[in-house]
Order: C-alpha cells, then sequence, then structure tokens
C-alpha cells in the first residue's frame, strides 16, 4: 500500500468527516438561535430569510477557492487532511504556504512521489501548531476586547487603517514578493524549485492572476461593485489555473 493510499484510509475519513459534521451542527445550532433571536427583536422574517439566501448564493463562488485548495493538497497530503483542515480552521493562503515550508524543511516537494509518513506527520503537526495562534489569541484577548466594544457605545468607529491592517498587508506583500522572486530566480538560473527548467510558465500565471485581481478591484472601488469582492480570490486563481492550462 502506498503512502497516498495510507493517507486516504476509511477510517480517516471517518476521523474527519465526523469532526467537519460536529463543526456543521454547531453552525446550524447557531443559525437556528440567531434566527429566534432575529424573531424575538422583532425582525422581519422575509428579510432574513432574503439575507440567508443571498449569503448562500455569494459564498458558493469563494468556497471553489477552498476545493481547488483541497484537491492541490490531496494529491500530496491525501484528500482528509486537507478536507479538515480547509473545512474547519485553516485558511487557503495558510495551509499551502506552511505545507510548503514544512515540506521544504523535510528536504522534500509536496507530491505522492516523494511523501512519505514521516514527512506527512511533521507536515501536519506543523500545520495544526502554527494555527493554534488564532484560537488561543481569541480566548485570550477576545473577553477585554468585546468590553471594550460594549464600553464604547454608540461611539463613533475610527477610521480605518490601523496597525493591524497595515501589518496584514506588509506581511502579504511581503509573501507575495517572496514567491516572486522565487519564479524570477529560477527562470533566469533555471535551477531550484520553481526553476520548471527555465520555463517563463509560473511568471506568466501570476502576471495573469494579478491582472485579474486588478480588473475585480478596479470594478469594486470605482464602480461600486463590493459583491465582487467575494469572488476576487476564487476568479483570479481559477483565471492563473486556466492560463497554466492553456500556455503549458
Amino acid at each position: 500500500m502506498t503512502v497516498l493510499e495510507q493517507l486516504n484510509r476509511p477510517e480517516l475519513y471517518l476521523i474527519c468527516g465526523g469532526i467537519i459534521l460536529f463543526i456543521a451542527a454547531v453552525c446550524v445550532v447557531m443559525m437556528v438561535r440567531a434566527w429566534k433571536a432575529g424573531i424575538r427583536l422583532g425582525m422581519d422574517p422575509a428579510r432574513m430569510k432574503r439575507t440567508i439566501v443571498a449569503s448562500a448564493t455569494f459564498s458558493v463562488l469563494p468556497s471553489v477557492g477552498i476545493l481547488l485548495g483541497v484537491l492541490a493538497l490531496s494529491g500530496s497530503l491525501g484528500t482528509p487532511w486537507p478536507w479538515l483542515r480547509l473545512s474547519v480552521i485553516g485558511a487557503l493562503h495558510y495551509e499551502t504556504q506552511v505545507a510548503e515550508a514544512a515540506a521544504e524543511q523535510m528536504k522534500i516537494h509536496l507530491g505522492a512521489d516523494q511523501m512519505t509518513l514521516e514527512a506527512f506527520a511533521t507536515i501536519a503537526l506543523v500545520m495544526s501548531a502554527c494555527i493554534m495562534s488564532g484560537p488561543v489569541l481569541a480566548a485570550v484577548f477576545t473577553p477585554r476586547y468585546t468590553k471594550k466594544l460594549q464600553g464604547q457605545g454608540n461611539a463613533p468607529s475610527k477610521a480605518k487603517g490601523g496597525f493591524g491592517d497595515q501589518a496584514m498587508v506588509a506581511m502579504f506583500i511581503g509573501m507575495v514578493s517572496a514567491y516572486i522572486g522565487s519564479y524570477i530566480g529560477g527562470f533566469v538560473s533555471g535551477e531550484g524549485r520553481f526553476a520548471f527548467r527555465g520555463s517563463w510558465l509560473p511568471l506568466a500565471v501570476v502576471l495573469v492572476s494579478a491582472a485579474v485581481m486588478a480588473v475585480l478591484t478596479w470594478l469594486s472601488e470605482k464602480k461600486k461593485m463590493q459583491w465582487l469582492d467575494n469572488f476576487s480570490i476564487a476568479v483570479s486563481m481559477l483565471c492563473g489555473m486556466a492560463a497554466a492550462a492553456l500556455l503549458g
């Protein structure tokens, strides 16, 4: 039995599926409680129904990006683990980046031909340990933050662009710059992980994805089509993948 077959065993589907079903049940319970709370507050049931339908509709296309992440990782980590990670607590950009970084430290590349059970255990541990910072920080600081919000009452909110927003933007700029630098270095030298034998394909995919994202951002900000924000990442990914398939 190969490593990938072991990572797709029914027992793993049962464990991961059980956790996902539990989370889904919690979501249903919270949705029912929110509906009842809305009724008690005197909200219009018809408007609440429209809100639910609109939210579900706008969630379909962004979820395509998550599905692509599951498919991308399933070729090396099996299906149950990426399915669990990206269904419960993970984020698309985080899971792929951390999995690749952990694989590099194991001196392998993500892929079924190089994956071992030891490497999978290390990758899964790193992915889980790093993401724990979010729940831990939320448990420690959320009560204090909630009290602060309650103390503000109806005070006008502060303008956007605080340290948190700036730090997040800086982090993503650094991450994107590192990847693009790897593509450029591989293209120039013809060596390294992203070299593709000196191929220009990775750079072309980056340019196509960036162009699509720029167009969607322009439409959202200049043409007042804010609803496109929900679809920009998924559409950019799909266009980038299509460009890779066509140009490759």
